[in-house]
């Protein structure tokens, strides 16, 4: 998670386009206006049930692309670079170890 954390006062995530790229090659594209749920519904829905403190991370799943839905399917391998970048927000990359 990362690489920055933002407060909700200062950004809007109706409507942001969050991809994944994978040794450079865009895998994945979608935009926050297509989620099922919007955000401020899912923080609403989940804190019904739960208290949510600082820190807490709610995973929310991804847009289509991911490497097991490819035919023939495509896994992460050792040495693979996984760049996700959100609009407005920035860039985060890590090497598969």
């Amino acid at each position: 998670f990362g690489p920055v954390i933002v407060s909700a006062d200062s950004f809007d995530p109706s409507d942001v386009l969050v991809e994944t790229r994978v040794n450079g090659q865009l895998r994945q594209s979608g935009s926050t206006a297509l989620m099922l749920r919007d955000v401020v519904t899912i923080l609403v829905e989940v804190s019904r049930g739960m208290t949510l403190e600082a820190g807490d991370v709610i995973a929310t799943g991804t847009p289509a692309g991911v490497g097991h839905g490819m035919k023939p399917p495509v896994y992460l391998q050792t040495g693979d670079v996984v760049e996700v970048s959100i609009e407005g927000i920035g860039r985060l990359q890590n090497e598969v170890q």
